[in-house]
């Protein structure tokens, strides 16, 4: 990797070509999407009051809402997209027959999904925007609902140029963003691979790429972390996850390339200090987001298990925005919230009592040792323990099927040895991995005796 005493910014050609990794609807949701919704001019005409380089994926959700013959659709945006709810709702309404609703409640991220209240409120269909499917949608019942991950067209070829100006040949790069931008993420990264390997991490059940400000997979042999996108909330999650990796960001807004660095030292010292202090409570405070599907109930259940198997006591609290202020008000030696990690570890602080995660729960409660990398799996299939939505004790029992891997066809009689009693012992017989479908006992126990 080249020497990074400050990361470099290339200027941008006004005339060059803007690229993106989709677009329009998509090349599979256009094939299914009926050209009198595709080819409409007025539709046409209202979409481009929408800014061109954001998808919003307007034909497909025109397509979807007269599809499941909606009467009342629930629309959720992030606070930057907010601005464009009234043009698309009134957009809905002049091309279905249903009205709408603004969900106008902050949405943090996809786990602030608000199907519940879409719900009490009539809804029969959901449109969330800016966010990946974090909330699958077989989990909520009795309203249809569609991501609309609104892909951002950015001039990747600047991006493009700036890594190639950064970074030497051969060297190994890890790039990573939001959903808004993985697209544009997968086409660079097909760019510059000639040049480089590159990484695309990947904690599922997220993309290949994606990260939240909770969630980031570690990394192994990268020299260095690219992040694409404003901010540094999501990027903070992974460097956090990976301490002695370089990190840079490039701002696709304003095209600034920057080195960015993380006091881990502090995050650490807050941590455990916090900690170490909540190992002597007696009485805790737990308190379970309601905003959208932040709070997960089986997360509740496992704290309130481990501080009952402690010896100590507990205060539940409904709270969907925590504050300082509101937590002065209750009586209690130390906080633990099933709402959003980075919460305690980035504001901690600013709360009179300790104010822990869920994992930090379990170490002060000595189930699980202080981990010297801070664990950042939060919605990862694969965590360090109950303490995080996905983690297996959390997911629902599947029925395992076995696998038909045909390992021989026998085109005689079948093994003597098997006790089938097919009639037509000569027909030819596929042997396959799994339980012999005879339930007998042969001496095939690995296999799947099938005509």
């Amino acid at each position: 990797m080249a020497e990074h005493s400050g990361a470099v910014v290339i200027s941008a050609n006004k005339d060059r070509r803007v690229c993106s990794g989709r677009k329009g609807t998509g090349a599979k949701s256009a094939q299914h999407i009926p050209d009198d919704i595709l080819n409409n001019t007025e539709l046409q005409e209202d979409i481009k009051q929408l800014p061109d380089n954001y998808n919003f994926e307007i034909f497909k959700t025109i397509w979807k809402i007269k599809q499941a013959k909606s009467e009342r659709v629930a629309l959720q945006f992030p606070e930057g997209l907010l601005m464009f709810a009234c043009t698309i709702a009134d957009i809905i309404e002049k091309y279905t027959d249903a009205d709408s609703l603004i969900m106008g409640d902050v949405t943090y991220g996809a786990c602030c999904v608000d199907d519940y209240t879409a719900k009490a409120m009539g809804a029969d269909f959901f449109v969330h925007y800016g966010h990946s499917c974090l909330v699958p949608i077989d989990r909520t019942a009795g309203i249809q609902m569609l991501y609309v991950f609104v892909d951002i067209k950015i001039d990747l070829m600047h991006f493009i140029e700036t890594l190639h100006y950064n970074f030497e040949k051969g060297s190994t790069l890890a790039l990573v963003s939001t959903i808004q931008f993985v697209a544009a993420l997968q086409a660079s990264s097909k760019e510059i691979g000639s040049d480089y390997k590159v990484v695309m991490p990947q904690s599922k059940p997220l993309s290949p790429g994606e990260i939240l400000g909770c969630t980031s997979p570690k990394l192994k042999d990268v020299d260095a972390l690219i992040y694409l996108g404003d901010g540094r909330f999501h990027l903070e999650s992974i460097m956090i996850a990976n301490p002695n990796v370089p990190a840079f960001r490039y701002d696709p807004y304003s095209k600034i390339f920057s080195h960015e660095y993380y006091d881990h030292d502090e995050m650490h010292a807050n941590r455990t200090c916090a900690i170490e202090t909540a190992s002597k409570a007696q009485t805790f405070g737990l308190v379970l987001g309601t905003l959208g599907r932040q709070g997960s109930p089986k997360i509740l259940e496992n704290m309130q298990q481990k501080i009952t198997d402690a010896g100590k006591s507990y205060v539940l609290v409904l709270l969907s925005e925590i504050f300082p202020d509101k937590l002065k008000l209750f009586d209690v030696d130390a906080w633990v919230q099933v709402a959003c990690p980075r919460l305690s570890i980035d504001w901690g602080t600013a709360f009179t009592k300790p104010l822990l995660t869920p994992y930090e729960l379990s170490v002060a409660l000595q189930n699980v040792d202080y981990q010297p990398t801070y664990p950042m799996d939060f919605y990862a299939n694969e965590s360090l323990g109950p303490w995080t939505v996905n983690h297996e004790l959390h997911r629902p029992k599947r029925n395992v099927k076995c696998k038909k891997n045909i390992v021989n066809k026998l085109k005689t009689n079948p093994d003597p040895t098997c006790g089938s009693t097919d009639k037509d012992s000569a027909e030819t017989k596929v042997h396959v991995s799994g339980k012999c479908s005879h339930e007998c006992t042969c001496s095939h126990e690995s296999t799947l005796h099938q005509t």
